[in-house]
């Protein structure tokens, strides 16, 4: 038996022995319960092809921007890790982030993927450092080399229910049709329209992405009649394909309508490369109250995570390009910001739309009164940079006084690295566990109704908010 804190039976519980013990039944509840990810970023053609992975540092390191990112700090170049489609020498990198491994102490990363080595690996990882990087990485490589390590094995150890992709308006969504189809692999892998491509006229490439966009799906229209045709065209073509849900990552959450003719003339500008900045905001904005618009129609639900600086370091985008880790929260409003979408579509009980922060100081100033009012609105799970233990237990201490445990979005993961899923759920449900734990103590809850909840909110809450 492991005596790894890792593998620690009461790990994240309370630390007081009677509300450990509540906390202790409660978790018993829920702890086997199937995986739901209804929001995340694999490429679903793993499963498709289901291929052994390359080896431990493509598979933990490159793409965990959560992981290269303490590295980074650290001094060390994203290139020496393989980001940003570098080559880099894998045990190398290996070597580095094992003879940095005690920088991770305190962080949500270290957790999980002390999690991951212990209970996806069965590694202790009390045992990494600089002196056994090359033994780790030889018995991980190894490990990888099994049958049982590929990912369509790993997604029934898992015991992977629905898994959601986020992918681009115009994918042919082959891989998803496949294993739909494939009756030797029972997950859900369902695909998410994600339109950010088409929406940020202050990208280079949105001019060349638009033009493709409504060539491909526009009916012949032209212009801002055929964008607005051709998104409903691909969402529809999304949903033929399995899709519940569209995700939107804005830069901001203004959603100002403009009438046809403005939008047409903000269209013709951001075509020729001349929009400003605020022309393109105010072009976005009014793209997140269309897509709410059509989501009136075709039941998608809408899901909303503005706030970040993408790509702010300029040198690490000119040298690794896009989504490398360098994205940085900055102070979100939202209550202003939604009001016109909201106003018009918020009384609609069967429109859901979930709201996401990377600023915790709106949970109870703005989120949980939204949350706490619409029929439609659901206080999106802590994401991205709080989604981490603490922020987690701050997140249900300052949404739940107002919302109640009914408007809660269920866990999202939202990973690239794939092994870390079952360690991120796990988390989320010892979290949950421990709240309702001291709720319990402190006689706020019965026990009773505490178990009803913790299974809601682990398992009915996303398949309720995400139409699963």
């Amino acid at each position: 038996m492991s005596t790894s804190h890792a593998a620690h039976p009461d790990r994240l519980l309370p630390a007081d022995p009677g509300t450990r013990d509540i906390a202790r039944r409660l978790l018993a509840n829920v702890e086997d319960l199937p995986i739901i990810s209804p929001h995340g970023h694999l490429d679903p053609a793993m499963f498709t092809r289901d291929e052994a992975f390359e080896n431990p540092t493509a598979l933990l390191i490159s793409p965990d921007h959560y992981l290269t990112r303490v590295l980074h700090t650290a001094g060390y170049e994203l290139s020496e890790l393989g980001v940003g489609g570098h080559e880099a020498d894998p045990r190398e990198a290996w070597r580095i982030f094992a003879a940095n491994w005690h920088l991770y102490a305190g962080t949500a990363t270290g957790y999980w993927v002390e999690q991951e080595f212990e209970h996806v690996f069965r590694i202790d990882p009390d045992t990494i450092s600089a002196g056994n990087a090359d033994a780790i990485y030889d018995e991980l490589s190894a490990i990888l080399a099994r049958p049982d390590f590929r990912p369509r094995a790993l997604a029934e150890e898992f015991n992977l229910e629905v898994l959601a992709t986020t992918d681009d308006p115009l994918d042919t969504l082959e891989h998803h049709k496949a294993l739909a189809e494939d009756p030797t692999f029972s997950p859900r892998v369902l695909p998410t329209f994600r339109p950010d491509a088409y929406t940020k006229m202050y990208k280079p490439e949105f001019a060349a992405n638009v033009e493709k966009l409504i060539q491909t799906a526009g009916e012949g229209k032209s212009g801002w009649e055929g964008y607005l045709t051709a998104m409903r065209n691909r969402r529809q073509y999304f949903i033929e394909h399995g899709a519940t849900s569209s995700d939107h990552g804005t830069h901001n959450a203004d959603t100002t309508p403009l009438s046809d003719a403005e939008a047409q003339a903000l269209l013709d500008k951001g075509m020729r490369g001349e929009a400003t900045f605020e022309e393109a905001l105010a072009f976005e904005a009014n793209t997140t109250f269309r897509f709410a618009e059509m989501a009136q129609d075709d039941g998608l639900v809408m899901t909303l995570h503005p706030g970040s600086h993408r790509n702010h370091s300029t040198s690490a985008f000119q040298k690794y390009g896009a989504d490398v880790g360098h994205d940085i929260p900055f102070q979100m409003e939202y209550t202003n910001a939604l009001q016109p979408m909201l106003s018009t579509f918020g009384e609609n009980k069967d429109f859901h739309f979930v709201i996401f922060t990377m600023d915790e100081t709106t949970f109870s100033r703005e989120i949980a009164p939204l949350a706490g009012y619409y029929p439609s609105v659901y206080a999106g799970a802590p994401w991205w940079f709080i989604d981490e233990i603490d922020a987690m237990n701050r997140f249900r201490q300052y949404t739940t006084g107002t919302t109640g445990f009914s408007r809660y979005s269920g866990f999202i993961d939202d990973t690239r690295a794939y092994c870390s899923i079952p360690a991120r759920h796990n988390t989320s449900r010892r979290v949950e566990a421990n709240y309702l734990a001291r709720l319990v103590a402190e006689h706020r809850l019965t026990e009773d109704r505490a178990a009803d909840i913790i299974v809601d909110l682990i398992d009915a809450s996303p398949r309720r908010v995400f139409k699963l």
